[in-house]
This record gives C-alpha cells, sequence and structure tokens, in this order.
C-alpha cells in the first residue's frame, strides 16, 4: 500500500515536473510578480533573509492551523460565531503567505517554477473555497461551510503535499551548500600569487568549488556557489566588500559570508585561509553538522 500509493504521488508529481506547456504562463505571471516585487527590502523581508531561513513555511502554519481548527469545531458540534472567525482569520492569515510564496517562485525554473505553479494553483483554490465557507456561515449556512471548508482542506493537502514535494524532493528553499564542506586539514589550492586584485577565480578542495578573492590586500574564501539556488558567484560583481550573485541578486559579505542583500536566507560559507611558502591554503572555519560528512562539490 505505501509503495503504491508513494509511487502514483511521484508519478503525478513528474507529470507536473515535465509540462512544458505551464511555461508560457508561468513566464506571463512572473512578469506581472516582478514588478509588484521588485529588488528591496520588502522583498528581502518577503524571502525571510532578516530571519535566516524563508519565510514561507513560517506563514503558512496560521491559515492551515486556523481551517484545521474551523473543521474540528464543525464536526464536534462547536460554537458557530468561533468557527465563523476560524475561517475568516486564516483566509487572512493566507495572503501573506501566498505573498512569500510568489516571492519565492519567481527564482525557480523549469520543473520546480511548474510544480510551484500547480502548488499556487491549488493554494488559491483552497483560498476561494475557504472563502464561499465563511461566505455561507455569515448567511446561517453552516452545513454548506463546513462541507466548503472539509473540500478546502482536501485540496489544502495536494498543495501541502506538493510544497513538500519542492522542498525535499526539488530542494527549493534548501542552502544549496548543505552537503559541502571545505577540507578540515590545510589543503593547498594555488599559489598566492594566482589571486588577482579585485577579480575572483575559483579553485577546488577536496572537490568543492571555492571562490578566492582579493579585497583590500587579504584573500578571501567563500564556496562558489550561491545559497540560494546555486547561482556562480565567481560570474558575479565584487564591489564594497561584497560580491552579488549574478542570478538573482542576493549580495553576500566577502569576509564573512554573511548576507547584505537577499532573497538568499543562508550566509555564504567562508573558509579560513593562510599563505605558506607563496602558496595559498585553505580549511574550514567550523565544524560541519551531522549531514555533512562527504564533501559534494559540483
Amino acid at each position: 500500500m505505501t509503495h503504491a500509493t508513494s509511487t502514483v504521488l511521484d508519478t503525478a508529481a513528474s507529470r507536473i515536473e515535465h509540462a512544458s506547456s505551464l511555461d508560457k504562463l508561468s513566464e506571463q505571471l512572473a512578469a506581472v510578480l516582478r514588478r509588484l516585487l521588485p529588488p528591496g527590502p520588502i522583498r528581502d523581508l518577503a524571502s525571510g533573509s532578516p530571519i535566516g531561513h524563508p519565510a514561507h513555511p513560517l506563514l503558512v502554519t496560521v491559515p492551515i492551523g486556523s481551517w484545521t481548527a474551523a473543521s474540528m469545531l464543525d464536526l464536534t458540534g462547536g460554537d458557530a460565531v468561533a468557527t465563523r472567525r476560524l475561517i475568516a482569520a486564516g483566509c487572512i492569515a493566507a495572503l501573506p503567505a501566498a505573498l512569500t510564496g510568489a516571492n519565492d517562485w519567481l527564482t525557480t525554473s523549469g520543473a520546480e517554477r511548474r510544480v510551484g505553479l500547480a502548488h499556487a494553483a491549488l493554494n488559491y483554490t483552497a483560498l476561494g473555497l475557504y472563502t464561499g465557507s465563511w461566505l455561507a456561515r455569515r448567511r446561517g449556512r453552516r452545513l454548506k461551510g463546513a462541507l466548503l471548508a472539509l473540500t478546502g482542506a482536501g485540496v489544502l493537502s495536494g498543495a501541502g503535499w506538493l510544497g513538500g514535494h519542492l522542498a525535499y524532493a526539488l530542494g527549493v528553499g534548501v542552502d544549496t551548500t548543505a552537503f559541502q564542506h571545505f577540507p578540515q586539514d590545510w589543503t593547498d589550492v594555488c599559489a598566492e600569487s594566482d589571486v588577482p586584485d579585485g577579480r575572483p577565480i575559483v579553485r577546488e578542495a577536496d572537490a568543492v568549488p571555492m571562490l578566492l578573492v582579493r579585497d583590500n590586500g587579504r584573500i578571501l574564501a567563500l564556496a562558489a556557489r550561491c545559497t540560494h539556488r546555486g547561482g556562480p558567484l565567481p560570474d558575479g560583481t565584487i564591489s564594497d566588500g561584497c560580491v552579488t550573485c549574478p542570478w538573482h541578486g542576493s549580495t553576500f559579505v566577502l569576509a564573512d559570508g554573511s548576507i547584505e542583500h537577499g532573497p538568499a536566507t543562508r550566509p555564504q560559507p567562508t573558509a579560513e585561509v593562510r599563505v605558506v611558502d607563496g602558496r595559498l591554503q585553505v580549511r574550514r572555519s567550523n565544524e560541519p553538522r551531522a549531514l555533512r560528512t562527504r564533501p559534494i562539490g559540483h
């Protein structure tokens, strides 16, 4: 039973991933959203940059919790006014959740963008059903409201499964350097003279690509892949002690990898650097987490 269910769900997700017919609509919607969500502080906030994790998964708990509680009251004969208020609270809370989700979706492409579009479509359908449920309850038609809410819960479950697929199967929102780490011991990567002023180069340490740059006379080393969506930081812009990703504009401080501007939510991993007999050596600056046991490069 478990195997059959998993196979059916994965097959459905795969079909969505390969549904290129969704691409034209996706690009049209993305063009509108780019105008509504230009780069800046609001978009950084919507991304979750200030809190170190994507904001969308945090915000969706409020409408889900409110709507689930309302259905529990429906099923147990709870107070009708409280139930209606929970439905309303969920509908209101769904708006910022939808905004942050749309913001995250903007920086996806291909299969991830198609699944994200289907995820959003189901969520908006659920929101429409819950809005109808609230209207029915307001008119005194609790049974109809309850049925609409239960239907909404079913649609919301499908949307939630696709959201989980985006995060856990496709890695959207996950630090793309999570399974990379620099070597524990000092490791030779190049000659000190190979690193020019203000222009980054790429070298590997234990199969992990790193960005090396000389900034104000000091050589600094960071992971070459952007933590946000894996963009090539060496192709980005170096300015004012920061590097800006060429894909989505995330900006990191070269000295410590901290985020200057989003949409990235995780800082860029850095390595310690030293020079011995004209050779540049690096090692990781902290102990890796338990899952980071094998270095993974490209």
